[in-house]
This record gives C-alpha cells, sequence and structure tokens, in this order.
C-alpha cells in the first residue's frame, strides 16, 4: 500500500502537499503534534478502493462461524475494519481542517468569516469570493467595509436620467408574478402628478390573461389616463407613433417564465419599434431563478431594472448580487402594492442595511458554523474573473 508520512510546519501546508502527493481522495490514518510541526500519515484513495473491492471479492466459507465468532470475541471482521478507516477520515478531515482554521492568519480568518456573512445573507459565493480576494490587511472591517464597496458597484439612475423626468416610451418586462402591471400604474401616477393625465398613456401587450386588460383600465380610470391594447409589432408601432405627443409612454407585457419561448417573440416586437425596456425582479426570489431571468430577459436595449416586492424577501442579498454582477442600473425600489406610495428612489443604504441584517431566526437554508470546513474549501475555488469591472 502506498501509505505516505507528511512532516510540515502547519496542518495546511501537509494537507496541501498530501493532495498534490495523493490526490484528494487520500485517506488520512493519524495526525499529531511533532517538533518540526505537524506529521501527518495517509494512504492513497486508490489503495482504499482496491482494499475495498479485494474485501468485497472475498466469499465467506462459513457466514454463520463468521458471526459467531465475532459476536464471540472482540476480532473485527475485515469489511468493518474498512468501515471504521472511512469514518475516521472524515473526522480526521474535519478535526485537522478546525486546527487549520485556528493556525490561519488574521487576514484568512476574517475573510472566511466575512464569506460565512455573504453567503447566509443570500449573496453568492462567486461575489464572495472577489470580496476575499480584494480583502488586505488594511481591510479587516467585515461588514462595513463589504457596505461600502457594494455602495460603490451598484447603480442607479441619476436624477436627470429618471424615466419620469426624461420621458420618452418604455416596456416594463419580467416573469409572471413580478408587478409589471402594479409598478406601470406606479410610475403612471408619479408622471401624472408632475406632468398630467393628459401627458401620459399606458399600453398593454397582454392578450393571455384574462381581464390583464381590464385591470390596467382600471389604474388608467382612476389616474385620468388613456389606456391601449396592442397586438403585434405593426400594431405597436402604430400605436406608439399616434402617442408621439405623450411626454410618458408606458408599456405593460405579459409575464413569461424565463423559459417560455414567447420570450424571443416579445424581445423581437420591442426592437422593431425601438422600445428600452426597464428588467422587474422579483427581490423574495432565489438567487438562481434572479440569475435565470436576468441571462434570459437581459439585452443591450434594457436600460435598467426595479426590485420589487422588497417586503416580501427575507433577504436582499440576492438581488443586490445579481444587480452587481450584471452591471444593472436601479431607477426605483417597489416594496408593496399601494399605487403610487410604495414605489421609492432608490436608497442604497437602506438596501444595504436591510441585506446584512441580524439572522433573527435560523431556517434549513443557513449555514452553520459546523460547515466552517466547507466554506473554507470554497473559499479558494477561485475567483470570478469580476475583477476588472469591480471597484474598491
Amino acid at each position: 500500500m502506498n501509505i505516505k508520512k507528511f512532516i510540515a510546519p502547519t496542518a495546511r501546508q501537509a494537507l496541501k502537499d498530501i493532495r498534490n502527493k495523493l490526490g484528494d481522495e487520500a485517506v488520512i490514518l493519524s495526525n499529531r503534534k511533532v517538533d518540526d510541526g505537524v506529521e501527518i500519515i495517509a494512504l492513497a484513495g486508490e489503495d482504499v478502493m482496491q482494499v475495498s473491492d479485494s474485501v468485497a471479492r472475498v466469499k465467506p466459507q462459513n457466514t454463520r462461524l463468521k458471526a459467531q465468532q465475532s459476536r464471540s470475541s472482540s476480532i473485527t471482521p475485515e469489511s468493518s475494519i474498512l468501515g471504521e478507516i472511512k469514518s475516521m477520515h472524515s473526522m480526521l478531515q474535519q478535526q485537522i481542517a478546525a486546527l487549520s482554521r485556528k493556525e490561519q492568519p488574521q487576514r484568512s480568518q476574517h475573510a472566511t468569516a466575512l464569506l460565512y456573512k455573504m453567503l447566509n445573507a443570500g449573496f453568492s459565493a462567486q461575489l464572495a469570493r472577489v470580496f476575499m480576494d480584494k480583502m488586505t490587511a488594511e481591510k479587516l472591517q467585515g461588514e462595513s467595509w463589504v457596505s461600502q464597496v457594494l455602495k460603490r458597484n451598484l447603480r442607479v439612475v441619476s436624477e436627470e436620467n429618471d424615466i419620469v423626468a426624461q420621458g420618452g416610451v418604455y416596456a416594463l418586462i419580467g416573469p409572471t408574478g413580478v408587478g409589471k402591471t402594479t409598478t406601470t400604474a406606479k410610475l403612471a401616477a408619479r408622471a401624472v402628478v408632475h406632468y398630467g393625465a393628459d401627458n401620459v398613456a399606458l399600453l398593454t401587450t397582454d392578450s393571455y390573461r384574462i381581464g390583464a386588460y381590464e385591470q390596467l383600465k382600471i389604474y388608467g380610470k382612476i389616474l385620468g389616463v388613456a389606456v391601449y391594447a396592442v397586438k403585434g409589432a405593426d400594431d405597436l408601432r402604430l400605436t406608439i407613433s399616434s402617442l408621439r405627443n405623450k411626454h410618458l409612454v408606458l408599456i405593460d407585457t405579459v409575464g413569461m417564465g424565463q423559459r417560455d419561448e414567447r420570450i424571443g417573440d416579445q424581445r423581437k416586437m420591442f426592437d422593431a419599434a425601438s422600445v428600452p425596456r426597464l428588467l422587474l425582479l422579483n427581490a423574495s426570489s432565489s438567487g438562481d431563478t434572479l440569475e435565470d431571468v436576468v441571462r434570459t430577459y437581459h439585452s443591450d436595449k434594457v436600460i435598467g431594472c426595479i426590485p420589487t416586492k422588497i417586503d416580501e424577501s427575507a433577504s436582499l442579498g440576492a438581488v443586490l448580487d445579481v444587480i452587481v454582477r450584471h452591471r444593472l442600473v436601479m431607477h426605483y425600489m417597489s416594496n408593496g402594492q399601494a399605487v403610487p406610495e410604495d414605489l421609492h428612489p432608490v436608497d442604497l443604504d437602506d438596501l444595504l442595511r436591510r441585506a446584512f441584517k441580524p439572522i433573527e431566526i435560523k431556517t434549513p437554508f443557513t449555514l452553520d458554523e459546523m460547515e466552517f470546513p466547507a466554506v473554507e474549501l470554497l473559499a479558494g475555488a477561485g475567483n470570478s474573473g469580476m475583477d476588472a469591472s469591480f471597484a474598491l
């Protein structure tokens, strides 16, 4: 068997030597402190598999006799020995990881704690690794430093480029249930206050949902704004042309899941009419779902985003993470159903404070400190390639 002894100044270095020499599947048989540091004895992973295969091929000639012998003596059967070795492997790996963590320099310990906090806040491991790579010995403030860096990288539309102030034609896009119709009404209400109902118009391309047009008409009646239903690219171009004297024209769209084939048709329709778009992101969705939504809906015609349902989200880390990584510009934030009260200018301080609020009740998705060894492995998994666009 390929049993090797490794001596190194630290457990971390010893583990690195073991991986380089015996591979990631090596089994640690023992570890102890020595004068030169740490001594670890390990067995190559392929040898463990050979032992396992050989034991599996042994056919017991008298199973009943062996069972009686095992009950009447302290002798452990070969297959039980192999199982104990494997269980010891897992236990020793955890112990050595804990020892290695204690030996880490201050920066590394801060970086691991930072990763732990960001993952529990809903941020992706990809973005968290960028922060760990950027951290230096002078930047050990943890959460406050993360918030400052995020604030510099979260893009918010300037007052002069606000769509209500600037005017024009805009379509609100996104998956089903993200709040497109309600947000359309909220934006229209803000425009009515500043420019009057006669200078605002609402369109809908949603001919699929029962009552979709009627719902928008109700908002239009309350606001005193004209509402139009359009079908197809030609109808859209003609309607927009007839409304060219309006200050603001907002287009409510049909909600489609990010895997719906009609999304391509919708994109072509708006491209043909040169309509810029705002992507609505449900802040209560998981990070994977938000990532899928952005990758599907994003294009050079998407001028920004509006995070919605902020009041329903347990954590804002995921939506902020996606916005940062995809360099989306935030135009507003929405936190309820009331029109127009629940649409607000973006307040980064409030969003970041809520993103890093202490965990009041742990859930099955909350990372526990017992998972720190796994977190440390994740910390060494490399960066995301975002460095060039990420500002400290």
